[in-house]
């Protein structure tokens, strides 16, 4: 039997579903009163005609199952009142009584109820006086309110059904939902890492033309080819962030970007050199053998972002980066630079850092950071698990 819709029927505009569904009551209504008639007690003094009227009156009540998507509960309160009088509404009846437990409160549920256990005792104590005939009765009556305790307990599984289905559906909405705010947090602090290494060397070599006026031709070019390349890279960046912003869903057919790790350490200090800055690099690590690709990629980012600070807060101030670790051991990524007195060259919104910790502990490490004896110090602690020897893959393989 195909299922109600989640809210009652109160309208015009009925699917073809709630057709079919109602369609289906409708001749089981009409089914069950004909297959049970010869079992209703029926005095023999009962004249015909009113064994007619039952009959015309079963199939008014067989026809109002079409009405009980807009008003459940008072039909279902007439026809448990017809059903004192008629038997062929009994069908009708126990699919009404249903659609109640189904998709009403449950207090008027159970105030339904209720009314249906005052006609099982008005039935018993009204039975025949005859004591075949009021056996017969009283197992008619029982035999009835079993099958209205069955309608109530049917309706009552659909409705925990129904909610079970929806509280399963909130809960896949929210679990997208935060894969999606993830998501976006990730590309954010991808996109303020990337973005503010390549302004901040933009900014400084264009500070260099503006209070170097008198630089050779050779200089000017460099510094504006490498202007030229960190605005490229730049636009590059931001128009793939756009890009998976505006993707509904992932394509994973699509090749992946190249992302950098800890080997491109090496690289991110030349760059900085390049652009004047004083950078010393002390790689101590063991060959980066079974490192994750995260754990190199958050070592990259952190130094990235150590820096694009150093070059933004102290501007011509030595930095000293050290890498140290090895598999089993964990990687240490340290950077440090006294504090500058000359203020910003480019400003910061101060979330760098953070976004920092949050991808420190999404690797299951952790990071610290701040300012002692006026140098300034980043400190980060990353996991490198040991290379298994066994049959298993290597862990990042």
């Amino acid at each position: 039997m195909p299922p109600l819709r989640t809210r009652p029927f109160r309208g015009a505009g009925r699917t073809p579903r709630d057709w079919l569904a109602d369609i289906g009551f409708f001749l089981f209504a009409a089914v069950f009163s004909v297959v049970t008639a010869d079992s209703v007690v029926i005095d023999p003094e009962t004249p015909r005609s009113w064994l007619l009227v039952d009959q015309a009156v079963g199939a008014l009540a067989c026809a109002s199952v079409f009405l009980r998507r807009r008003w459940p509960v008072p039909l279902a309160v007439l026809l448990l009142v017809t059903g004192m009088f008629f038997h062929f509404v009994t069908g009708a009846t126990l699919v009404v009584l249903f659609t109640v437990a189904a998709y009403r409160s449950r207090r008027l549920t159970a105030a339904v109820a209720s009314i249906s256990l005052v006609q099982f005792t008005v039935f018993l104590l009204s039975g025949p006086e005859a004591e075949h005939a009021e056996q017969k009765a009283t197992g008619s009556a029982f035999t009835y309110f079993a099958l209205v305790a069955c309608a109530f307990g049917w309706g009552l599984y659909v409705r925990s059904r129904r909610a079970l289905v929806a509280s399963w559906e909130a809960r896949a909405r929210q679990a997208a939902a935060e894969a999606r705010r993830q998501a976006r947090e990730e590309i954010a602090r991808e996109m303020h890492d990337v973005l503010a290494h390549r302004l901040s060397l933009l900014s400084v070599h264009a500070g260099a033309l503006e209070f170097n006026p008198g630089a050779g031709e050779a200089e000017v070019r460099s510094a504006a080819g490498v202007i030229r390349s960190s605005a490229h890279q730049a636009l590059q960046d931001l128009r793939e962030v756009i890009g998976v912003l505006r993707a509904p869903e992932p394509d994973p057919a699509a090749p992946e970007r190249p992302q950098p790790g800890l080997a491109d350490v090496a690289r991110l200090a030349a760059e900085s050199r390049d652009a004047g800055a004083d950078v010393t690099l002390r790689d101590r690590t063991a060959p980066a053998e079974g490192l994750p690709a995260t754990t190199g990629r958050t070592a990259y980012r952190i130094v990235q972002e150590a820096l694009t600070n150093a070059r933004k807060h102290a501007p011509g101030a030595p930095v000293t980066v050290t890498l140290s670790g090895a598999p089993g051991e964990g990687l240490s990524v340290g950077a440090e630079n006294p504090v500058g007195a000359g203020g910003s060259v480019v400003p910061g919104a101060g979330l760098g850092l953070v976004g920092l910790a949050e991808r420190a502990e999404l690797t299951g490490g952790e990071l610290e950071y701040g300012v002692r004896d006026g140098v300034f110090r980043l400190r980060a602690r990353l996991p490198w698990t040991r290379p298994e020897t066994g049959g298993g893959d290597a862990p990042g393989a």
